[in-house]
């Protein structure tokens, strides 16, 4: 009796190790909670003291700007076109965002995961990230994996301030959406150049903005300005931003399923037109001549890799972070023990082991 009492207690011991592993690992995919942006969520661009844009800034939603009242290069083609209920200088609808605006701040004060000063060739699941004293900085591409997750958030928070280089910007894959990242700064932030940024920037001072710069998500800025150039907002439609490929040294293999959509610029340098103009000529010479040393003419079938190794060849393949596989070792003990209590119970030949 105490024998079988003791395959009992087993059996259930191995559950609570399944069941607790695989808990912990859904609960790891998704990170911390979503931040509540309130009545600041429906503002592309907020500022405190003022809002200065120069050339065809676009944003789809509301630009607004309290304590101050300024709101500059926002009055339409060619200038600025702000989207939503257009521009808020200084009333009412500015000041309740910047109230709401102060609370999300203080919310996405959360304990860090882990610490990152440079972001750049990082690929970061779902969590809270700090830039453990310094300046936060991104130069290339950051990554962000949802784990097949829609729900996975991310926060990052920078003890002073945010910079971002030339060109940088920041790709998603496996279900991640920039409408759950936030970018907590505590003091101001700096896009640079032609990058693409994804998230909310909740930054304590000022955010400025270099041209060309796209945003998928917001630039709110509680006390300082909001300074733009010629650039573009998209924070309606965060969730279906394109999916970003560097184009010279990818830092990621593509996640099956997923669909690519490149940078238009950059990729004509891949333009396989070397590689139909030498096709057509060595047929010809092979044929003409009928000589088989001169026929496997070595132009084209130098060119027509040339294009496809270069796609291919600084691909890296990332170890898998995923923390939702269902055998994990914990996992997979649970599984071992449960089959051996049962074979136990059931009086099968196991018991002569």
């Amino acid at each position: 009796m105490n024998e079988r009492r003791a395959f009992i207690a087993m059996v259930g011991i191995a559950f609570v190790i399944a069941i607790g592993a695989m808990a912990g690992q859904i609960g790891n995919a998704a990170g911390p909670a979503p931040v509540n942006l309130g009545s600041a969520a429906n503002f592309s661009v907020l500022a405190g003291s003022a809002v200065t844009n120069t050339g065809p800034t676009t944003t789809d939603r509301d630009v607004g700007v309290w304590a101050g009242t300024s709101i500059g290069g926002f009055t339409g083609p060619p200038d600025g076109t702000a989207g939503g209920g257009g521009t808020h200088p200084g009333d009412s609808t500015a000041q309740t965002a910047q109230t709401d605006l102060t609370a999300a701040f203080t919310a996405a004060n959360l304990p860090a995961v882990a610490s990152h000063t440079a972001l750049g060739g990082l690929t970061l699941v779902g969590g809270v990230y700090d830039s453990g004293g310094a300046t936060l900085n991104l130069t290339g591409v950051l990554t962000l994996d949802g784990q097949n997750d829609p729900s996975s958030v991310w926060i990052f928070k920078a003890s002073s301030d945010l910079v971002t280089a030339t060109g940088s910007y920041v790709s998603y894959i496996n279900g991640a959406s920039p409408c759950n990242v936030f970018w907590r700064v505590m003091t101001s932030a700096t896009l640079g150049t032609g990058s693409t940024f994804v998230g909310t920037i909740m930054a304590q001072a000022s955010v400025t903005v270099a041209s060309s710069v796209t945003i998928y998500g917001r630039a709110l800025a509680s006390t300082g300005a909001v300074t733009l150039i010629n650039d573009r907002f998209l924070t309606t439609t965060c969730a279906s931003a394109p999916f970003l490929i560097p184009p010279t040294r990818p830092p990621f293999t593509i996640a099956p399923g997923a669909t690519a959509t490149p940078i238009p610029a950059p990729i004509t340098t891949f333009t396989p037109a070397p590689v139909v103009a030498p096709t057509a000529t060595p047929i010809t010479t092979a044929v003409s001549s009928i000589t088989p040393t001169t026929a496997p003419t070595s132009a084209p079938i130098a060119a027509v890799p040339t294009a496809a190794s270069a796609a291919v060849s600084g691909t890296q393949s990332l170890p898998s972070t995923s923390t939702d596989d269902p055998s994990g070792p914990l996992t997979m003990l649970g599984v071992a023990l449960t089959a051996f209590g049962i074979l136990l119970l059931r009086g099968r030949p196991v018991r002569h082991l």
